[in-house]
């Protein structure tokens, strides 16, 4: 059943500040059981009065210091025994205390609240309910009894649920904490892609525009058309990298509704070796096999793999150097092979670029797939990237 709005603030305050509620108890039962009972005490009503606000002010800590309060009732109460023959209204407060115990104190002092308040019930019986008439000791003392057995379980209840309600708060903030955490995780992980983009961008890129660079210069006096077509291909590979530069760093934005271009896959691997040779490189595409149904994420990965290994055979392998790719389509997985006959010893020599954003790219980008890369010195000179990027992730 939904509550009312004015109910469910009253709840929210009541949450907000339990001792305030406690302290309304306290002055409730008091004022019921202890000035409204007042006149009827005939004997030592000072006495009564004074022994009443004992038994019930101490419920305005019975969240705060059950342990505490509950010792000052029974030791009220015992006194209570000894010193006035009236049962006083105020023992309710008993019950309450019992409750309060049972619901916010340890488990001994809950048992022991159980034990004190059947023992209480005894004893009150023999003391205030025997005199007069016998046969009303053994009602009397069930009846206390089994109000002290439902106030002890009802506080037990409200244990348990207050019990049930952190471990659902614990189990909240573990599960927020979780969330943060793999959000951590996935924002760590985008950004190491982001970085092998951009590496492999850049890092390509500059190799072809210094290459071209290179050849226009030395040709430039000799043949301007050459010079002319070499600061072509210089501007349309700078545009290229500028526009894959805004495709991945497009992703950073929040809310953008920009569409980029479709990322590079093996299709685009002849246009790759196509510009590469352009820059002055002598490079062979070798293709064995029929094309199979490959996954976006392999087919981006070989390219970049190509692009990486052709990117290295530019820098490393020195001039008058052959390359070789070859793409092999074999019957459970793309082969790939980047060969060249340039300085492979050297080029082993250096570490990847980019602060390990090269050759190890690279092997992460196998791996990231279920596939395997292994790149070193060729016997005989050269250096070469072997790779195989299965179609399918085996489960």
């Amino acid at each position: 059943m939904e509550r009312s709005p004015a109910v469910e603030r009253v709840a929210r305050w009541a949450r907000a500040h339990p001792f305030a509620v406690d302290c309304w108890l306290a002055a409730a039962v008091a004022f019921c059981t202890v000035l409204l009972p007042a006149p009827g005490y005939w004997e030592n009503p000072t006495g009564a009065f004074l022994l009443g606000l004992l038994l019930t002010v101490p419920l305005a800590w019975r969240r705060r210091a059950p342990v505490h309060a509950a010792a000052v009732v029974i030791a009220v109460g015992l006194f209570e025994l000894g010193a006035l023959n009236t049962f006083l209204a105020a023992n309710v407060a008993a019950l309450f205390m019992i409750y309060a115990l049972a619901a916010y104190a340890p488990r001994w002092a809950s048992r022991g609240g159980l034990a004190v308040g059947l023992l209480g019930a005894l004893l009150a019986s023999l003391r205030y309910f025997s005199g007069n008439v016998s046969d009303a000791l053994v009602p009397t003392a069930l009846a206390i009894g089994v109000a002290v057995v439902a106030s002890w379980a009802l506080g037990d209840l409200r244990r348990a649920r207050l019990l049930r309600v952190a471990a659902l708060e614990e189990r909240a903030e573990l599960l927020e904490l979780e969330r943060d955490q793999e959000m951590r995780l996935a924002a760590t992980a985008e950004r190491a892609r982001i970085a092998r983009e951009l590496h492999d961008v850049v890092a390509h890129s500059l190799s072809v525009v210094i290459a071209q660079a290179d050849g226009g210069r030395y040709a430039g006096k000799a043949d301007p058309e050459a010079a002319t077509g070499a600061l072509e291909a210089i501007a349309a590979t700078g545009r290229q990298a500028l526009a894959d530069m805004r495709s991945l760093l497009g992703v950073l934005r929040e809310g953008s509704a920009e569409e980029y271009a479709p990322q590079p896959d093996v299709a685009a691997i002849p246009v790759l070796v196509e510009d590469v040779r352009s820059s002055g490189l002598d490079v062979d595409l070798i293709v064995e096999g029929d094309p199979r149904p490959l996954p976006a994420g392999p087919q981006l990965a070989a390219y970049r793999i190509v692009q990486e290994s052709l990117t290295n055979v530019l820098k490393h392998a020195g001039p008058a150097s052959r390359a070789w790719v070859r793409l092999q389509w074999r019957p459970d997985a793309l082969e790939l092979s980047v060969l060249d006959d340039g300085r492979g010893a050297s080029a082993a020599m250096v570490d990847a670029d980019g602060q390990g954003q090269g050759v190890r790219g690279m092997v992460e980008r196998a791996m990231l797939h279920g596939g395997r890369l292994e790149a070193g010195p060729r016997t005989g000179g050269g250096f070469g990237v072997h790779a195989a990027l299965p179609y399918g992730v085996r489960r």
